[in-house]
């Protein structure tokens, strides 16, 4: 392997000025782009390795708007924010936890800093449920410590809060799949993830 991108999040969010955009499929990417164009100022963006896939075009009137957060889908139980290929996978999760009648809410996050602040406090304030932060990033440094700093500096509790991210280690290379079921980041393991975080 030559490399591994899963400490870049916190590297960049310390430079002053910088924008910082996670995408989670083809069609973020594609309404990124022209807006990254327009924008004053230099962005740093995330690219996903592979076929990049097209998920986003299910939700009824999505579009990327660069520095917004968006609520894909509510629930009532757990709030997963996420941004990058995790909000593919946090709705994934979701549908497979309604089956055992747990509502989960997703937060999509494409733009990681500056981060929708307000957005992440409105859906975390008044609600009594469990936040999972969940990225294909180290826990240190990336969305999950950003949004914990928001909601402490807001004075926003939580009913629980989860980090569901890499952990802080050199990681193992290999096919995509293989690490994301080790590292707790697959379909299924999330869902486990958070179902247990629920008891």
């Amino acid at each position: 392997p030559s490399h591994q991108a899963t400490d870049d999040l916190a590297m960049m969010r310390a430079i002053p000025g910088l924008t910082i955009v996670d995408p989670c499929d083809a069609l973020d990417i594609t309404q990124a782009v022209p807006q990254i164009a327009a924008h004053k100022g230099p962005v740093y963006m995330r690219l996903l390795r592979g076929q990049v896939p097209l998920v986003l075009d299910e939700i009824e009137g999505y579009s990327f708007e660069l520095g917004k957060a968006k609520l894909l889908r509510e629930g009532a139980d757990v709030l997963v924010i996420s941004s990058g290929i995790l909000t593919m996978r946090a709705l994934e999760a979701a549908a497979d936890l309604a089956t055992d009648n747990i509502g989960v809410a997703v937060l999509h996050c494409p733009t990681i800093k500056p981060l929708d602040e307000a957005a992440i406090v409105e859906a975390v304030r008044y609600k009594h449920r469990l936040v999972v932060v969940a990225e294909n990033h180290s826990v240190i440094g990336g969305l999950g410590e950003a949004v914990a700093s928001a909601l402490l500096r807001h004075r926003v509790q939580p009913a629980g809060f989860q980090l569901a991210g890499l952990p802080d280690a050199y990681l193992d290379a290999g096919a995509l799949p293989t690490l994301h079921d080790r590292y707790g980041i697959s379909r299924e393991v999330l869902g486990q993830r958070i179902k247990g975080w629920l008891v």
